[in-house]
């Protein structure tokens, strides 16, 4: 019995053996409830989350112990007052908590269905269209099932994506969106212990400058109300220009063999969405760079400020964290080779200089005062020149005076995980 070319699996991520009647019947049972069950979007979110989960429990998924949540509670707690001093806005805490990897996916997954939909409606249309015209009278109702496939086929691939990711994020702002639910400040203890392994440096000095950062984005997206609209649209816009690549999925459904369960494991859709190149969808990856890198280089200012002498290793820790954010990790390219996404900052130390730079001519709140409407950031243009943007941007009094706060961005939107209690 041939197994689904999406890395359907049973529970603990193992593929049905053809020679156990009770697996196959609960295999064949998820199939008809898999076929049968209503689309809601072009992915299947729910097959996301049970390969991401499946994944996750294969490869070890550490409960977070009483000591850990305390931990992360205080270290949150202690970065917090840091804060107070390298900022002009208050706590942006409302809730602290600590994740373990499977949660760091159910937070998150709204916003990440609100980011992959639009790219994966393409790729399911573009499978249908890889029906010849004069079959789909033929196949009628059964057309649908193309879609069924298709979504079920990226909910595998992004579940599997969404599974390394969680094995690898250190907190919830850690990739520079703002992923999680508004004003929860959130630590995954067990990646932080395996990052500072691997740094070789102490567990609670690099749980103490993960909180930082995590308190310093709360600040951030809390204290000015458009910029999660503004984020995620930037983001939005530049997935609108992702197309898809008709060729490669031809290619990858002609590996396939409906016979052999191996080679329909082993599809893979990297490289099935690549970038347009054109004028404008350039125009939108420079928007999207420089609002991801001026939020990180916001972050790491203000908590390299905020540590000071306080941490013994905070350069290291500085630098560490600056090139992971710019070359993102293994599981966040693997992430950006599915959806055509790069969510790096490539700028992020020219964005850093940018706002010292201000801090320097204009004083803390000088410097958070140009947060106050998307027309008063830098530009892409600005990197170049720090100094001179610092000294000759215009009084931001005067400026502030001629915009309406009510409507500043994007609309506000509902922060997902606000009703965590629906599962």
């Amino acid at each position: 019995m041939p197994d689904i070319p999406f890395g359907f699996a049973l529970p603990g991520g193992q593929p049905p053996d053809p020679n156990d009647p009770a697996a196959m019947q609960q295999f064949m049972s998820q199939l008809q409830h898999l076929l049968s069950a209503p689309g809601s979007g072009p992915v299947n979110w729910d097959l996301a989350r049970q390969v991401a989960a499946s994944q996750l429990a294969a490869a070890g998924d550490p409960a977070v112990s009483p000591f850990e949540r305390n931990a992360v509670e205080e270290a949150l707690r202690i970065a917090d007052l840091w804060l107070e001093p390298a900022t002009s806005w208050p706590s942006g805490i409302r809730t602290s908590v600590a994740w373990n990897r499977n949660e760091w996916i159910f937070k998150t997954l709204d916003v990440w269905r609100k980011l992959c939909d639009p790219v994966a409606s393409r790729m399911v249309g573009a499978m249908g269209d890889l029906v010849p015209p004069e079959a789909r009278a033929q196949l009628g109702p059964m057309q649908s099932m193309v879609a069924t496939l298709g979504g079920a086929l990226f909910g595998g691939q992004l579940g599997q994506a969404l599974g390394s990711l969680a094995a690898e994020v250190l907190s919830a702002g850690d990739i520079g969106l703002p992923l999680g639910p508004a004003g929860t400040a959130a630590l995954v203890p067990a990646n932080i212990k395996a990052y500072g392994e691997g740094l070789e440096l102490p567990e609670d000095e690099v749980r103490l400058y993960v909180a930082l950062r995590e308190a310093a984005h709360q600040r951030l997206f809390q204290h000015v109300p458009w910029l999660r609209g503004h984020v995620l649209t930037a983001v939005e816009n530049y997935a609108a220009g992702i197309r898809v690549n008709r060729e490669a999925i031809e290619e990858a459904m002609g590996r396939v063999d409906p016979t052999d369960p191996e080679s329909m494991q082993a599809i893979a859709l990297e490289g099935i969405f690549t970038p347009e190149d054109t004028p404008a969808q350039k125009a939108s990856l420079a928007r999207l760079e420089t609002v991801l890198a001026l939020v990180e280089g916001w972050v790491c200012h203000v908590v390299d400020s905020a540590a000071g002498d306080r941490l013994p290793n905070v350069v290291r820790l500085g630098e560490a964290f600056r090139r992971r954010r710019a070359a993102g990790g293994p599981a966040e390219q693997t992430f950006a080779a599915l959806v055509g996404l790069e969510l790096r900052p490539r700028r992020l130390r020219e964005a850093t200089v940018l706002w010292a730079a201000l801090t320097e001519h204009r004083g803390i709140a000088g410097r958070d005062a140009i947060w106050g409407h998307p027309d008063l950031l830098p530009s892409d243009a600005d990197f170049a020149a720090p100094e001179a943007f610092a000294a000759t941007s215009p009084d931001l009094d005067d400026e502030l005076a001629n915009f309406d706060f009510s409507a500043p961005g994007a609309p506000e939107e509902k922060s997902p995980g606000e009703d965590d209690d629906k599962r």
